[in-house]
Formats: C-alpha cells, structure tokens, sequence
C-alpha cells in the first residue's frame, strides 16, 4: 500500500514546531534528529519516491511547497529534506543510469526506514565539479568491487545519510569520472564536523572522509568518459534550482510575516501608536510583497513545467534560482533595515533568518553558472604540484 505523505496543513504544522527550536540548533551546530524523526513519521522521507515502490508519488510542484513550507520553519532542515527529495527525483526517472534494483532497495529503505541520501561532490581542491576538473577521491579495482578513498566538503546531512553519492574518478588508465552509491555505514568512512558557517549550522554540512571504504561493483550507478559530463542535465537543473529557491523564498517569508508583526506589537513612547501606522512602513511591506509574489509565480511556473515534461534550459532553470534568491535576500535586508537593533538580537529569529539569506548571497548569485555546460574534468593540483 502506498504511503500517504502528510498534508500541507500537517507541513506547516511541523514548521511552526521545528521554529521553536531552531535559533538553539543552528547557535550550536546541533544536527537536528528530532525533526528528522518528525519528517520520517509523516511519510516525508519518502515523498518523491514513486508510488509502485509505495512512495508518495509526488513532482517537483509538490515536493517545492514541503521544500518551501519547512523552510519558513527551520531551512536546516529544509534543505537536509530537499537533497533526498531532489534525489529521488533523478534516480527513479526513465532513464535514469541507475540500475532499477538499487535505485528500487534506496527508494524503499526512504520509505521503510526514512533513509537519507544526498550527493557527495565537493572537495577541497576541486570546489565544485561544475567548473572542470577531476574529483581527487579516487575509486580502483579490488576485484569485482570498488575501493574509495578521498574527501567531500559541505556534505548537507553528513550524521543523518544513509547512503551518499559520490563523485569519484577511478584508477583505470582512462580515468572515468562519476557516481558511486556508497551506503554511510560502511566501515572507513568517517565525518569530521568542520561545519560552522554562518547560517544553516544545523545542517550538519561536515566534511566526509573515505579510508579504503569497499562498495560493491554494481554500485557504481554512473560512470562516464570526463567529456561525456560537458552537457549540463535539465531535469537534475530543474529540480535542485527550483528546490533551493523554495527553500530561500520560505526563509524570506518567515521574515516578512515576523516584520509584520513586529510592526503591529512595536508601539513607540513619541509616536503612541504601532509602527504600522506609518506609511514608509507600509511601502516596505508592499515592496517585500512585490518580491515574494515574484518569486511565487517563478518557482510554481517551473516546478509546473517541469512536472509536465516541459524542461526549461538548464541556463533557465539556473536564471529563476538566482532572481528568486536575490528577491529573498533583499526582502530580508529590508526587514533588518527597518527594524534596526530588535531584528538582529539573538532572541529574535530575523537574526538567523539574516545570517542564513546572506550566506547564500554568494552562491546564489552563481546559480547563473549552474546552467551551463561545465568545463571538461581534468586532472587538478595540489599546493605541492601534486595531481589529485
């Protein structure tokens, strides 16, 4: 029997729960399992997993108002929620170069068990692989499976995978380049929690260590010659841009629904009435409500047309996550600006809601670059003029 994914009023109902608590998880860097458990219980692990698998079935559309809901809530765990949703939106689709066993085993355990998943790409020399360059974390024969060993930064969801895809070049004469499913209790990997960045500290983003870890041969799901990866995928640009916009529009939201009620509960000695009532505060409001209808309209229009076989370009797709997320992080500054001091305390959510709309300030304004086609991988140095 397929499993019934909570409803939309059931997700925001979660969100308002995990808000309580998230100012104290994101000040300590505090991975947030009880969410987690939370999401699992309500069928959302699972969301995007199709139905014959008994998954919630759900597309992009839907999969970007949970994204976006939580958001408002805690982005944290948000996002954590928005890798395996945005995974299971790739590997079980027509096509796809994963073998239907171990696409079908990953689909069921997120089902069944509320298993994790995320992809592994980043390195510390590499950055990331869309701009070229060979992964340093290296994958040889051992027989009929696979030995791996390197190092993944920024790995959203480290303490809370089960299974992470990761980005590998093998030892073969002609170095193929691509995914390897390495499930995270294997012994030889560990997590070095490197993670404290301003904004999304509870996302438990750590660095990821492989020592020799064995996986079998079959869980090599997408191994490629480096100049076969030159063309970008839309359905993979489609999903993650839309997903991670939702996700930065929720946090601006949660924003201006606290400004509006800041200006209402704010009544000033000299004015003797609410800040509402004055009308540069009802421009900034108006103008943040500008923003954030733009941004609805966007994200909608491509998860829609997505879910309808329509694919944008891969640049498209990447032009909407920018627009939106720079809707966002001005809504948010305007809130910080015309709130002064009460906006930045601790006690204060716009605090986090500030530090997380500007640590994505940078990579948001790269979306642009996410859509075209990547420079072709090749082999990178090291400090010590070594290739890795």
């Amino acid at each position: 029997m397929t499993m019934a994914a909570a409803s939309l009023d059931t997700v925001r109902r979660l969100a308002e729960n995990f808000a309580a608590e998230a100012g104290e998880r994101d000040r300590a860097g505090a991975f947030p399992h009880g969410p987690i458990a939370s999401l699992r219980e309500a069928g959302l692990i699972g969301l995007t997993v199709p139905e014959r698998l008994d998954g919630g079935g759900a597309g992009l559309a839907r999969a970007t108002q949970v994204v976006g809901t939580l958001g408002a809530g805690d982005p944290a765990v948000a996002l954590v929620l928005a890798m395996t949703l945005l995974q299971h939106g790739l590997i079980h689709r027509a096509g796809t170069p994963w073998p239907r066993a171990l696409s079908d085993t990953v689909g069921r355990d997120a089902v069944t068990k509320g298993a994790l998943i995320n992809a592994l790409r980043v390195e510390p020399d590499l950055g990331t692989p869309a701009r070229g360059g060979l992964p340093g974390t290296l994958a040889r024969r051992d027989g009929d499976d696979w030995r791996v060993s390197g190092r993944k930064i920024y790995s959203t969801g480290a303490p809370g995978l089960a299974y992470g895809v990761v980005f590998v070049r093998t030892d073969e004469p002609e170095p193929r380049v691509g995914n390897l499913l390495v499930p995270m209790s294997s012994p030889g990997i560990r997590i070095e929690e490197t993670w404290d960045h301003l904004g999304l500290r509870a996302s438990g983003s750590h660095d990821v260590v492989f020592e020799d870890v064995r996986v079998p041969g079959d869980h090599a799901v997408d191994l490629r010659r480096p100049e076969e990866w030159r063309r970008p995928d839309p359905l993979q640009q489609a999903w993650s841009c839309t997903l991670l916009a939702a996700l930065y529009d929720g946090v601006a939201q949660a924003a201006q629904a606290w400004f509006r009620h800041f200006l209402h509960e704010r009544v000033p000695g000299s004015l003797g009435a609410p800040l509402a009532s004055l009308p540069r505060f009802h421009e900034a409001v108006g103008e943040n409500e500008r923003l954030l209808s733009v941004n609805a309209r966007l994200v909608a229009s491509l998860a829609a047309e997505t879910d309808a076989g329509a694919l944008p370009a891969p640049q498209e797709a990447g032009f909407v996550k920018l627009t939106v997320t720079e809707n966002a992080i001005q809504a948010v500054q305007r809130v910080a600006e015309f709130c002064g001091n009460a906006a930045l305390s601790r006690k204060a959510p716009l605090e986090r809601h500030c530090a997380t709309s500007c640590a994505r300030a940078s990579t948001g304004r790269r979306a642009t670059r996410c859509g075209l086609p990547p420079a072709a991988p090749r082999l990178v140095s090291d400090s010590r003029g070594k290739s890795g």
